[in-house]
């Protein structure tokens, strides 16, 4: 199964308390100003990662419906939507050292049916679909550009995995300067403890993790404002 916000416990709550505690004193976690003109990004939510029939995969059903409910607020107010995959060229890109990592990522070849998008999400043919080879949107893409061409100053965040690609994609758009909200229910990961700890941390130093009720509604009052 796939982690999901609010299953079990991965660290006891004195621990977190201490770590909330330091930060605190530290003066860092504070709450990001939001702008009135958001995009949706949504990261690998890509069938290799959704599926568990493929090694990458893992079960991350109420994630991927939760991204569903925000697209569908998102097209009805024409707040734009950016989705990416991971295809590899195989062979040619066998010998790249993310992929001695982790082997499986093999599977996601770029003629093969783990890179489609998840068809619970419903792309549309007007929607980007990016297509990268890092754990990070920007790296070797051109994200920056889609971004600035659709004139947007808030990235809403969702997709897999929380302790890769999300972490990895939020620590690229805090250093290009777009403030970030991650809706807790929209990412999933393979394992609990690090999904967990992820999100602490993105909270703490990179983006806000917020409900999904406030990214929802965040969604709908700012794209009022979007010609």
């Amino acid at each position: 199964m796939g982690a999901r916000p609010g299953e079990g416990v991965t660290v006891d709550a004195g621990t977190r308390r201490d770590a909330e505690a330091i930060y605190a004193a530290a003066r860092i976690g504070f709450t990001l100003r939001r702008g009135a003109h958001p995009v949706v990004l949504v990261v690998d939510f890509s069938n290799g990662f959704t599926n568990p029939a493929c090694p990458l995969g893992c079960d991350l059903t109420e994630p991927v419906l939760a991204t569903k409910r925000l697209l569908d607020v998102a097209r009805v107010k024409g707040v734009p939507v950016i989705f990416t995959t991971i295809a590899f060229d195989l062979p040619a890109d066998a010998a790249k050292t993310w992929l001695q990592k982790a082997p499986s990522l093999a599977e996601l070849a770029i003629d093969g049916p783990w890179i489609d998008i998840d068809a619970r999400l419903e792309r549309r043919p007007e929607e980007p679909l990016i297509l990268k080879k890092g754990q990070s949107a920007f790296f070797g893409t051109n994200l920056a550009s889609q971004l600035e061409a659709f004139g947007v100053d808030t990235v809403v965040l969702c997709g897999a995995s929380t302790s890769g690609c999300i972490r990895a994609t939020a620590i690229d758009l805090v250093q290009y300067g777009w403030p970030t909200i991650v809706p807790r229910e929209c990412v999933g990961d393979r394992a609990l403890g690090p999904h967990e700890a992820n999100l602490f941390d993105i909270n703490a130093k990179l983006a806000d993790v917020v409900p999904f009720e406030d990214a929802f509604a965040y969604i709908g009052a700012a794209s009022e404002q979007v010609g």
